[in-house]
Parts: C-alpha cells; sequence; structure tokens
C-alpha cells in the first residue's frame, strides 16, 4: 500500500511572559519607516527604513507594551487592526522595525530547506529562574526563534507549514492571576496581527495541532554549534515520538539564512553600531586616571540605554586596564573590570550594545591617560595598519583564513621593526611566533549572537595550528554577510615564556624585552570594527576614533 501523502509544517518555541496594552479605537497615519547609519568617513546620515522605504498604517497614538525580558519596546498597535505589520520602537529617536521582517526571514528559510513535507520544531526561550528562589532573570529570546518570529515572549511554540506558508503561534494560556502581578493579557487575535503570524493558539493544543497537520517528518534543531561546540536544544511536546525526526536539516537552513542579513537585518545592526561607536566616544571623553574599570562600563551603559533604548549589552562588558587589556575575554564574573587605572596604562575597552536581539561589537584601546607613550603608540599603529589593511581588502569570493594570515604577517613585521622579534620575516611566520601575540582569530559572524552562526559551513575542517585553529569564520565571504574585523597584539606571561622554551621560536625573540614589557604591565592593544561585505568592497559600520592623533585628542577631554 503506498503511503499516506502528508504536508509539511514549520513548528518553533518559545518563551511568553508579556502583557500588551492596545488602546481601542487610534486613527492610524502613513508613516515611513527612518533609520540612522553612520560610517567612518562620513559621520551621521539618515536613511529609509522599512519595506522598501514604503508608507505603513500604524496608530498616530502610541500604544503600550510592558515586556519582561525588556524586548517588547513601544507598541504601536490598535485592537482590530490586522491589516499592517506591528513595529518595535523604544521611542524618541531609536529605530523602528517592521516584524514584517520576520515574515520575510520565515519565507528565506522556506527556500533554503528545499523540502516540500514535514514539519519543523525548534524550540526559544524558556521562564528561568534563579537557583531555587523567585528571582526571575531577565528574558531574552532565543536568537533562532527571534530571527523567525519576533516575540518576546516566553514559554511559546510556533509552526510554519513549509508547503503552504502558513505561520501559527502556541502561545500559553494564563489566568486571571497574571493580570495582577503582569498586567494586561492580550487576545490571541492581538497577537495575531501584532507578530503578522496567519494563527495564534494555545500551547496545550499542540499535540492536536500537530496531528491535524499530520506531518511526515519533524525537523528538529539538533546538532553542534560550531562557535561554541554546544548542542541545540530540540523542541518536545507529548506525542512526538511517533513521529519521524530528523536533527539536521534545520540547523542548516537556520545557519545558511542567517549568515547573510536582509536588508532590514543590516539597518538594525547599522543602528546598534551607531549607538554604540557614540557610547564609545562618550567613555573616551570622560577617561581618566584614578577611575575604576567598571565606570567606564557603566558610561556605556548608561549611553546606549539612554540615548539608545538598548537595555542589554550584547556581551558582557570587557574594560581591561594595564595587565587586564591582555586577558581577551576580561570582564567575567569572576574579574568584573574591578580595577582601579593608573597613570601611563593602556586601556582596552570590548563592548557593544545590542538592539532588537541584534548585537554590536567594537573595541577601542588607548591611554588612561590620552597621551601614548613610544611603545604603546607602535603597537597600537601596527594593530591600527593591521585592522586598514585588512578592510581594504574585504569583498566577495576573499578567504577570511587568508585574511587572519595577512594580519599576523603585518604584526610580525612590526614587531621585527621594534626590535622584539629578530630574524627573517617569512621564518618567524612559518615557526608560528604571531600566534603567540595574537592567540585569537580575526573576527567573527555578527548578527543575532555576537559570535554568530555560520562560520563553519557543512564539510569546513577546522585548522590545528595556533592563531588559526581560533577562527570563527572560515567560508568566502559573501555580499551581505557582517562581520568583526579585530586584530590584536597582547604580551601574555604564559604564552610568551612558551614560545621561549620552544628553540625555533626562542632564536627569533628578545626575551629580556619582552618579559620586561610583561612585568611593567603593558597588556595589550586590540581594534575592532563592524562590517558589511557589499558587492565590491564594504561598509564600516564602527565610528570611533582611530588615529594616535584622534584619540589623544578625545580621551579625558570632559576633564580639560
Amino acid at each position: 500500500m503506498p503511503a499516506r501523502q502528508r504536508l509539511p509544517v514549520l513548528l518553533l518555541t518559545i518563551g511568553f511572559r508579556t502583557t500588551l496594552a492596545f488602546p481601542a479605537g487610534l486613527p492610524t497615519a502613513p508613516y515611513t519607516f527612518r533609520a540612522w547609519s553612520s560610517t567612518a568617513s562620513s559621520g551621521t546620515t539618515a536613511r529609509t527604513f522599512g519595506l522598501a522605504g514604503q508608507h505603513h498604517p500604524i496608530p498616530a497614538a502610541k500604544g503600550v507594551m510592558r515586556v519582561r525580558g525588556g524586548m517588547g519596546g513601544v507598541s504601536m498597535s490598535t485592537k482590530g487592526v490586522t491589516s499592517a505589520p506591528d513595529v518595535y520602537w523604544q521611542g524618541g529617536e531609536t529605530l523602528k522595525i517592521s516584524r514584517q521582517m520576520h515574515a520575510d526571514n520565515r519565507k528565506r528559510l522556506v527556500r533554503n530547506m528545499g523540502v516540500e513535507e514535514g514539519l519543523v520544531l525548534v524550540q526559544g526561550g524558556t521562564h528561568n529562574h534563579r537557583a531555587d528562589t523567585d528571582h526571575e532573570i531577565l528574558f531574552r529570546q532565543e536568537s533562532n526563534f527571534h530571527f523567525l518570529f519576533g516575540v518576546a515572549m516566553e514559554d511559546c511554540y510556533g509552526t510554519i507549514d513549509l508547503k503552504t506558508g502558513e505561520s501559527t503561534l502556541l502561545v500559553p494560556f494564563l489566568d486571571d492571576s497574571y493580570r495582577v502581578w503582569f498586567g494586561t493579557i492580550p487576545s490571541n487575535e492581538e497577537l495575531r496581527a501584532k507578530y503578522c503570524v496567519d494563527k495564534v493558539i494555545y500551547t496545550k493544543d499542540i499535540a492536536q495541532h500537530v496531528k491535524s497537520i499530520d506531518p511526515q517528518v519533524l525537523y528538529v534543531y539538533g546538532g553542534v554549534n560550531s562557535d561554541s561546540g554546544m548542542s541545540g536544544k530540540a523542541a518536545f511536546f507529548e506525542g512526538m515520538c511517533a513521529y519521524r525526526q530528523d536533527t539536521g536539516l534545520l540547523r542548516t537552513s537556520l545557519e545558511e539564512t542567517r549568515v547573510v542579513k536582509s536588508p532590514q537585518e543590516i539597518e538594525i545592526i547599522r543602528y546598534a553600531n551607531r549607538i554604540s561607536s557614540a557610547a564609545h566616544k562618550e567613555v573616551m571623553r570622560q577617561c581618566k586616571p584614578g577611575m575604576m574599570e567598571y565606570q567606564l562600563e557603566a558610561i556605556f551603559c548608561h549611553h546606549a540605554y539612554m540615548h539608545g533604548g538598548m537595555r542589554l549589552l550584547a556581551y558582557s562588558a570587557i574594560c581591561g586596564s594595564g595587565p587586564n587589556s591582555a586577558v581577551l575575554h576580561y570582564g567575567h564574573g569572576g574579574a568584573p573590570n574591578d580595577r582601579l587605572m593608573q597613570e601611563g596604562e593602556l586601556v582596552l575597552n570590548d563592548m557593544g550594545g545590542e538592539y532588537y536581539c541584534y548585537a554590536s561589537d567594537i573595541t577601542c584601546s588607548y591611554p588612561v591617560s590620552g597621551v601614548f607613550t613610544d611603545t604603546q603608540k607602535q603597537v597600537y599603529e601596527a594593530v591600527l595598519e593591521a585592522k586598514d589593511i585588512v578592510n581594504s581588502l574585504i569583498k566577495p569570493g576573499v578567504s577570511w583564513v587568508a585574511m587572519h594570515e595577512k594580519v599576523e604577517e603585518v604584526l610580525a613585521k612590526h614587531l621585527i621593526g621594534m626590535g622584539l622579534l629578530k630574524g627573517d620575516l617569512k621564518e618567524v611566520i612559518e615557526c608560528g611566533l604571531p600566534a603567540v601575540f595574537m592567540p585569537h582569530g580575526l573576527g567573527h559572524n555578527l548578527g543575532l549572537e555576537t559570535h554568530d552562526v555560520g562560520g563553519y559551513p557543512r564539510g569546513s575542517v577546522r585548522a590545528t595550528r595556533s592563531g588559526l585553529k581560533s577562527l570563527r569564520n572560515v567560508r568566502p565571504l559573501k555580499e551581505g554577510m557582517v562581520l568583526t574585523n579585530e586584530p590584536g597584539c597582547y604580551f601574555i606571561e604564559s604564552e610568551i615564556t612558551n614560545a621561549l622554551n620552544n628553540p625555533a621560536m626562542a632564536k627569533h625573540m628578545d626575551g629580556e624585552r619582552l618579559l620586561r614589557l610583561v612585568a611593567e604591565g603593558f597588556g595589550g592593544v586590540r581594534l575592532e570594527d563592524n562590517l558589511l561585505v557589499t558587492k565590491d568592497g564594504c561598509e564600516i559600520f564602527t565610528d570611533v576614533p582611530r588615529t594616535v592623533a584622534d584619540i589623544e585628542n578625545i580621551v579625558g577631554s570632559a576633564h580639560k
């Protein structure tokens, strides 16, 4: 007997804890969504944002949305209005984002999956507490679910029919006690209009919903993240064992879809960079000896939230002064940017705000006092030259591995010129010495995660040698990719000591001078730009002072 024909559906899960208030009877008015962009060369310019700059009917008065997790923004939805996408907006001059973007993302995923039958099942964020207390951990949506649905709520499911494209959001049923503690419960129709989906039902009906579709295959989000090495969490509901499951296609398709950003996603990352660049400038202006590292973090966070609506940073802030500037991921819970900054030291500030779950990731390094020493200037300009050369070479088809190797060549050349390394440049590179001073990869994909997905497409093999093995991206560049370019040069005692114990390396090193830099707490320098690969080059989103002259002009200027 031939098998029955089964229709495909896409099913996803996310979390729910949201309060919406939608004033009735609001008039609508045409709006053109506006965004702002900044480039290193031209400063701030206006850009049209939205679906090709079209006008969309949005309520003329503001609605209200209160969301646990801070991801809701100001709602501009009207009860009963279903003809227009809702907008994420943090008010004022912050960026307005049409949630139609997520409907477009779903269409892109369906095309990339290339199958006509089956049900894809993934799980988004869940409601969590701290240990065994009732303290609720601030919610941030799981990135894949945000990409596809843009829903700020916890503990939900969603489906997309892969054959028809129909999308369904499944939300938990909330009783009246929710209204007391968290506010108004939106109707399913309000959620349907708000999140640009075709239907909204309750999660308690998930088994019945799937059964009504009768999918041939469940495509669940499995596999291992090539960047973190951690496994994806597959969604689950009672009774799903009755369906055949595929654990590979969804991850691959999502990664390939997220690698190349849509125009709307690019606009959000550009905005996040504009605000984060301005926040870095404010940190520079306020920086002076005698401050604590965490005060720089506080200045950044205040500016990003106050002026950009960014409640969350994309990652823990790294504000390392003196020897801490050589600790690659300083600023964690065990070393929380808690050192007093001293005259004559460098400080490395690696901070980026997150807007609507999209990251920025910018690093600036400069003297705490605003004046470089000769050695600091030499190291800084070596890193700056490496960064600028990479920016000038980026275009579609370029190998990111080759860019990393180019940076190693530039750094080695400068270190030889400073007398810290010696001998033939080719021999210095071949023995692996550049990786002693830059033990991390050149950069990474950027998007819904700081270290975004897709850096290692299927079939890629990670290198084994130092430096290259830390690369987070090995794919040839494509138009529409967004990456970081972040060369660095650090004087790390353990790395230098290990190299001095290797005869092939030691003969090219001035060990006494290198160890003296370590003992003096020189630390390191890292410079990081965020950029978009364009048709014939790249657009640099990051707009911060980079030259020695510009840095010495701005650092500490608030106190002059």
